[in-house]
């Protein structure tokens, strides 16, 4: 029931209470602290695009449009500039739809407890492409793409150590986090996050068991050449150091996920030219999920392996790669020549029918 009197706040104080109750959510346990830190991070910038001064309730619907275009607009760190127009350093897609995600969730609230008159957001006219939501290129390397920097961080694994104290050679590190990356998909959250302990062997395979999103947990195994990787890491690439974690700074600290990308880029300096492109950490979880469906791998088990509850969910980590659809009609399993012997629609090579039954 929406309260009997308007409290007009100004934008910064409806940010700072809607923040201090989203941490407070943390302590609960009905948020994680990084989707809080998310949050607060977009009604910062809330702030900024709206201004701090103006009163909450005095925002439009073409207020809320002006915001989510400047937004749209607004240079992200973390993509490079340049590409097709000049796009390819502004907020991409997935960042805009987090970000109005955000900014709804705040407004939502703030109708409910008496900020606003009404929630600008249901008259905001702005459309996905209207707000830039379509991608200058495709988050997933080509398979050329991820060979050429899987090749880079294989060849890099197989270096001889340098010169140098053992705690300042990452070689073997930088390697490890492209191959994981690469191979497995997982969030960096996942990855920064994983320590020792948390790989393990059975039955002569190791594993990894990732502890995700929702307090769930799932044991990937991992490929031959990651293994091995894994293993010279441990025994002569991992700094000394009474943290736990997997992946150490040469300091002997955990590594933190802004430090993710530098490692990345670094590799990808060694891949040829030809064969190199920008990616993001995400980017390789894209990577992933592409090529083990365009390769036909288990719907289910590439659900399992990105730690996803739903198969619907898979379509987000899912690019079209050039020439897929003709190299799939050019090996149609209808149109395949049965083996001799094998039984086809029930009848046998001697005219028999089959029903199933033992």
């Amino acid at each position: 029931m929406r309260p009997a009197e308007l409290d007009r706040v100004s934008v910064a104080e409806a940010a700072d209470r809607y923040v201090e109750l989203v941490r407070a959510r943390v302590l609960t346990g009905a948020l994680s602290a990084a989707t809080a830190e998310v949050y607060a991070r977009d009604v910062a910038t809330l702030v900024e695009l709206a201004g701090a001064g103006r009163v909450l309730d005095d925002l439009t619907g073409e207020d809320v449009d002006a915001v989510l275009l400047a937004f749209a607009r607004k240079p992200d760190g973390r993509r490079p500039a340049g590409g097709e127009a000049g796009g390819r350093g502004r907020q991409s897609a997935s960042s805009q739809a987090r970000f109005r995600r955000s900014i709804s969730a705040l407004f939502k609230h703030a109708a409910l407890v008496g900020w606003v008159q009404v929630n600008p957001m249901t008259v905001a006219t702005i459309t996905a492409r209207e707000r830039g939501g379509l991608r200058p290129e495709r988050r997933a390397l080509t398979r050329e793409q991820a060979q050429g920097l899987v090749g880079a961080a294989r060849r890099l694994g197989e270096e001889p150590s340098g010169p140098g104290r053992r705690d300042q050679r990452t070689e073997l590190r930088d390697a490890l986090i492209v191959l994981l990356l690469a191979t497995l998909g997982p969030r960096v959250s996942e990855l920064v996050r994983a320590n020792v302990e948390d790989f393990f062997t059975n039955d002569g395979v190791r594993y990894w068991r990732i502890f995700g999103k929702g307090g769930r947990t799932r044991d990937v195994p991992l490929p031959s050449d990651v293994a091995r990787v894994l293993e010279a890491y441990l025994e002569r690439g991992r700094s000394e150091s009474a943290d736990k974690a997997l992946l150490l700074s040469w300091r002997g600290r955990r590594l933190a996920r802004g430090d993710v990308q530098a490692v990345i880029d670094r590799v990808q300096r060694r891949v040829d030219p030809d064969r190199r492109r920008t990616v993001t950490p995400h980017g390789l979880r894209h990577t992933t999920a592409t090529h083990l469906l365009a390769d036909a791998v288990d719907m289910d088990a590439v659900r399992r392996v990105l730690g996803h509850g739903d198969l619907s969910t898979l379509g987000r980590y899912r690019d079209e790669l050039p020439g897929e659809l003709e190299v799939a009609m050019r090996a149609h399993p209808l149109l395949k020549e049965p083996r001799p012997g094998r039984v086809r629609d029930g009848v046998g090579p001697g005219g028999e029918v089959h029903d199933g039954q033992g």
